[in-house]
């Protein structure tokens, strides 16, 4: 059990908010980064690729870089600024969640939705979407966009908006993955915050009483009378599965830290309540990634005791990762070994909640690989883009329908290929059953859809014409191309 003091980010009352427009990175410097990325543009020849020059993925697939000279992306990183009174913020796309809270929190506000790995970026959690435990109540992290200033692939900088002339677009962007065009700038919802979250660790032992907890505490919010503001779980077999209920207070006594020693998926498994301030509880996913960090020794106390806490983060351990798919080194020691090779499954799927335990017997039966994050998701019932009518998909790209609950299940790790298998046929085998389950999955990872399958569940009916009224000479790879294909 970890009660060890943590050190508290400064978070004012909500009646202590200025009502100000508190300038950040200020107006004249996204400007300046502005013109720098459309002259950038510009002088790459008519008829080449375009793509962004990032240092930095949180992608688990091939990215088609070429030999392109990217798009200058510098200072554009930042924060504009931040209306207190409005409660939202202008935010440039390459931003990260880590930088985005740090200058919300001392005002005592956040993000509607702030994705569990610090450098997230905002752009790149709009355009290829993100999730997180407030997402049963706010919905995806795009919802909370009022407007967005978009570079479009044929190189004009439009803002579009719920309404108006690329209304279109605001709708379409999302699960686009910068095929259509890229943000520049984006003006988002803030909520207010307290200094801390309440935690109850709730076991369950059977999955169909796991799933129909949380439709219930979806709609409800609040379980056994007690109010619930953050939802997320984990399972680690068919009879030992945690829903995290998390609930705001203002207590910041007996703190845990779960960046030290311990880890926080362990703790949850050893103690039924906790609490965490709401930096540590914004970041307890990422300090071992999940749990991935397992897979360097990380969780060791001896390896963990001289691993430095700076390095103990998901950008770090992510960076790992592309060494070893570089280089392969792991698996050639493998090989030499006589070990069977191994299959990267890295995913994240969602599924209905009425089809949630059905999926997890199956994926607990045919994959070898566990624990698996649970966070359940629903669209917002009011925002921006209006209140959508039930049943209605108000997202082009993205199958989900208003007035549902889903659960996005996420798994991620590596398998051993059996015997007559091939890499890549453990994924398929995971999509298929996906598809049976009415679910689908996000588009960050290894994807192996054929044209057909892939445009009937991605907005086929709806892409070609966004495609062509934003990119119509295609200088941006297509969403097939960018999601499947192998370049």
């Amino acid at each position: 059990m970890t009660s060890t003091q943590t050190t508290v980010t400064p978070v004012l009352s909500t009646s202590a908010v200025p009502p100000v427009i508190t300038l950040v990175r200020g107006a004249q410097a996204h400007r300046a980064a502005v013109d720098r990325l459309l002259a950038s543009y510009r002088a790459i020849p008519a008829g080449q690729r375009v793509r962004l020059a990032k240092r930095t993925s949180n992608l688990f697939r091939a990215r088609a870089e070429g030999t392109t000279t990217g798009l200058d992306v510098s200072g554009l990183d930042g924060v504009i600024s931040i209306d207190t009174a409005a409660r939202t913020a202008d935010v440039q796309a390459m931003c990260t969640y880590e930088s985005l809270v740090a200058a919300t929190l001392p005002y005592g506000l956040m993000p509607l939705v702030v994705p569990q790995l610090k450098t997230i970026t905002l752009g790149g959690a709009v355009t290829g979407l993100g999730i997180e435990s407030s997402s049963f109540r706010n919905g995806l992290p795009h919802e909370s966009v009022l407007e967005l200033d978009i570079l479009t692939g044929d190189g004009n900088l439009v803002t579009a908006r719920p309404t108006g002339d690329h209304a279109d677009l605001f709708r379409g962007f999302p699960n686009s993955y910068g095929t259509l065009g890229y943000a520049t700038r984006l003006r988002i919802e803030l909520e207010p915050v307290r200094p801390a979250v309440a935690l109850r660790h709730v076991r369950f032992s059977d999955l169909d009483e796991l799933a129909a907890a949380i439709g219930t505490i979806s709609t409800a919010r609040e379980w056994e009378g007690t109010g619930v503001d953050f939802l997320d779980g984990v399972v680690f077999s068919a009879s030992e599965a945690y829903l995290t209920l998390g609930a705001w207070t203002d207590d910041l006594s007996d703190l845990s830290d779960y960046t030290g020693q311990e880890t926080f998926y362990r703790s949850i498994q050893q103690r039924s309540t906790d609490k965490l301030t709401i930096h540590d509880y914004l970041w307890r996913w990422d300090t071992d990634w999940f749990w991935c960090s397992a897979a360097f020794g990380a969780q060791n106390p001896k390896v963990r005791k001289y691993w430095p806490a700076r390095f103990r983060r998901s950008d770090v351990f992510h960076r790992l990762v592309g060494v070893e798919m570089k280089y392969g080194v792991v698996a050639k020691v493998d090989q030499w070994r006589g070990k069977p090779g191994r299959e990267r499954v890295i995913q994240d799927v969602e599924l209905p909640v009425t089809r949630t335990a059905d999926f997890l017997r199956w994926y607990l039966d045919n994959v070898p690989m566990t624990p698996l994050w649970l966070c359940p998701l629903r669209l917002r019932e009011s925002g921006p883009a209006g209140t959508p009518e039930a049943g209605s998909q108000p997202w082009s790209l993205y199958p989900l329908k208003a007035g549902q609950t889903y659960v996005n299940a996420g798994f991620w790790g590596t398998v051993a290929i059996e015997p007559g298998q091939a890499e890549g046929d453990k994924n398929r085998e995971i999509e298929a059953a996906v598809a049976d389950f009415d679910g689908h999955k996000s588009l960050y990872s290894d994807a192996y859809y054929d044209e057909e399958t892939f445009w009937a569940a991605y907005g086929g009916q709806n892409y070609p014409a966004l495609k062509q009224r934003y990119d119509g000479d295609g200088r941006l790879l297509d969403l097939y191309a960018k999601a499947v294909g192998r370049r």
